[in-house]
């Protein structure tokens, strides 16, 4: 079954045509090898039996041409013998050391799987492979295509209801909830809200705030104006008596409101006492916050004790339940916020990856560490991979199939064999015969 998926698949890849091409070369160069072979034994028969029957006298040239054939029968027997013992046994004998293909398919298998692993995916290899897809340009045109930017959009859209149930379920908030006291506890926070701070103040950004809160407090004046004025003509009438509460509570009370109104207008400029007196205390309180741990680990508790008051986490619920209802609603509309959102990001970024040299550099070599990271596991793999596939296969019809492509050259091999063995033999007999005189 293994043989026949291998042969299978083979065929469903590859030409016909080609097929018996190899096929038909394979044949004609072993004829022809085998035809050479024969006339080489030939021509041994003829050099020696002619002298031997009488009809020509041994001569010379004869003998040479008879050492040089019988050299080349030895040569294209022994590279027949050799050729073949590659892919099965010579004239079916179990001779040690042929079939050399099926009977070690296992080990050639695994050192195929390493050659290919190791020579064909080196990290030089993989780098240059990787510099020359351009893959930052692909995705951005990529995700210019309709169909790619509304099925990545589906996609993030079907995910966000599952992420919203992890969040719900209890296991993200309460890792945000841990976490979120460690981090306000930190020195980068501190370090963060310093910094904000001092930007605030240096951009005059406290005194809107101061500003404000004056405003405020100058509409709640007036909106309770009846009722402070009824509380100062109490507290007279209550230090003084009634007839002295009652004949100058009314005119106390008007001058405190009065002074109090003046005195919050005093406070409005931009150049006023309190103004500079309170910017100096903002900086002052920012001073010592970078400046005194126990000040910075005072305010860590402080935020974190806010972070993690049962009042906020209430609060904190209602508002993710509301969130998460507009989020649904959103999700289940199929012009919806959300996918116009995803449909706008995903423009951006192929517009950015087309625009922005310094973004594709880092995708280019995050892609890079993560390969050559990668790299040495997947080789590995493919070996393996390669091995198992090659274990499977038929040991017959591989060599089958390995004889059609390179049998053609390898019966060339046999050619220059019977050659090489007539030419060597005739030479080596010429030579001992000039140098040493008629042998036997």
């Amino acid at each position: 079954m293994a043989g026949t998926g291998m042969a299978g698949a083979g065929r469903a890849g590859e030409d016909p045509t080609a097929e018996a091409q190899m096929r038909a070369g394979l044949r004609s160069a072993r004829r022809f090898a085998g035809g050479l072979l024969l006339g080489m034994g030939g021509l041994l028969v003829v050099s020696a039996g002619l002298p031997a029957s009488g009809l020509v006298q041994d001569r010379f040239l004869l003998e040479i041409l008879r050492s040089g054939a019988r050299a080349g029968v030895v040569g294209g027997i022994a590279d027949w013998f050799a050729v073949t013992a590659l892919f099965r046994h010579p004239l079916g004998l179990p001779i040690p050391h042929t079939a050399v293909l099926p009977r070690q398919q296992p080990r050639l298998a695994r050192a195929l799987g390493r050659f290919v692993s190791s020579q064909f995916f080196t990290e030089e290899d993989a780098t240059r492979a990787l510099a020359a897809a351009g893959i930052p340009r692909h995705l951005a045109d990529l995700l210019r295509q309709p169909r790619t930017v509304a099925a990545t959009a589906s996609a993030l859209q079907r995910s966000i209801p599952a992420m919203l149930d992890r969040f719900e379920d209890g296991r993200a908030s309460a890792a945000i909830g841990r976490a979120i006291p460690v981090l306000v506890r930190g020195e980068a926070t501190v370090k963060v809200v310093t910094r904000a701070l001092r930007a605030l103040v240096d951009n005059e950004a406290h005194q809107e705030v101061l500003s404000a809160l004056l405003e405020r407090f100058k509409q709640g004046v007036q909106k309770r104006e009846p009722v402070l004025r009824a509380f100062i003509e109490d507290r007279v009438r209550e230090q003084g008596g009634r007839v002295l509460g009652w004949a100058i509570g009314p005119s106390v009370a008007s001058r405190v409101i009065t002074a109090l109104y003046l005195e919050l207008d005093r406070v409005d400029p931009q150049d006023s006492e309190l103004r500079e007196g309170f910017t100096t205390w903002i900086r002052q309180e920012i001073d010592r916050l970078e400046q005194d741990p126990d000040r910075r680990s005072r305010f860590g508790d402080a935020v974190s004790g806010y972070l993690g008051h049962d009042s906020l986490r209430v609060w904190w619920s209602e508002i993710w339940q509301r969130f998460r209802g507009l989020a649904e609603s959103d999700l289940a509309c199929e012009e919806g916020w959300s996918r116009s959102v995803i449909e706008t990001a995903l423009g951006s970024l192929a517009d950015q990856l087309d625009h922005d040299p310094a973004m594709r550099a880092r995708l280019e070599q995050t892609l890079r560490t993560t390969l050559l990271r990668l790299l040495p596991s997947l080789r590995d793999k493919l070996a393996a991979y390669i091995a198992s596939v090659m274990e499977r296969w038929d040991p017959n019809e591989l060599s089958a199939r390995l004889e059609q492509r390179v049998g053609r050259d390898l019966q060339y091999i046999r050619i220059n064999g019977t050659l090489v063995g007539f030419v060597v033999g005739a030479l080596l007999d010429l030579v001992m015969r000039l140098t040493f005189g008629p042998l036997g």
